[in-house]
């Protein structure tokens, strides 16, 4: 069973990511053989003020 984790900045619209989901589940099924009822995925959202590139908070930009 592939359990899939994504880490996203949070404000992304429940369409992208059933979108995202859904192809996700396919390029698992298809490079792993399995059926998407195995593909687990895992969502979660991260306040921009938890997340830092070049020492700079994603919040301060």
């Amino acid at each position: 069973m592939p359990i899939v984790q994504i880490e996203l900045l949070e404000g992304r619209t429940i369409e992208q990511k059933r979108a995202l989901v859904a192809k996700v589940t396919e390029a698992v099924t298809s490079s792993l053989g399995v059926s998407p009822d195995a593909v687990r995925i895992i969502l979660r959202d991260m306040a921009r003020e938890n997340f830092a590139h070049a020492g700079k908070l994603y919040a301060d930009k």
